[in-house]
């Protein structure tokens, strides 16, 4: 009898772990929001960073200085964009990370103000948080400058 309920037990254990893990797919009304909706979902300040691509004032975020342990998430959807083990002072004034987490953010050309930048763009809500510049740490040498009114911090 102990026999049979370890066989199916063992049965069962292996037909679980042949199901892929389930997918998390983003809030279907985040992609389709109208501006009108990002307007009354955000504060102003975040409006003209996130969706007007507006540089905030260096140093006036509160997350440039934000030391503990933890993930930072978009402003607009809660899409988890940085880790606090990838941050560090990159003297600028704008939180600065050496890389975003995988699948989380999407880059893209950027020659607004008479520049040739590299933009910072959510990839779940495309809300924009930065940019990404070659003048970071090694090994990769990158710098993601992002915009701290268009994170959230969650603490470890």
């Amino acid at each position: 009898m102990r026999r049979r309920y370890f066989v199916m037990g063992g049965v069962s254990a292996l037909a679980l772990m042949a199901c892929p893990p389930p997918v998390v797919a983003a809030p279907a009304d985040v992609a389709s929001r109208t501006e009108d909706e990002w307007r009354e979902l955000l504060t102003p300040g975040q409006y003209v960073v996130l969706r007007q691509a507006q540089t905030e004032q260096p140093y006036s975020s509160p997350l440039t200085s934000e030391k503990r342990r933890g993930t930072y998430t978009c402003g607009g959807c809660g899409q988890r964009v940085f880790s606090s083990s990838d941050k560090y002072d990159s003297k600028t004034g704008w939180p600065s990370f050496r890389g975003p987490l995988p699948r989380a953010i999407r880059e893209k050309q950027d020659r607004s103000q008479g520049m040739s930048r590299t933009e910072v763009e959510c990839l779940r809500c495309g809300c924009h948080l930065g940019h990404v510049f070659g003048d970071g740490p090694p090994p990769k040498r990158l710098r993601y400058c992002i915009n701290g009114t268009g994170l959230n911090f969650m603490p470890a």
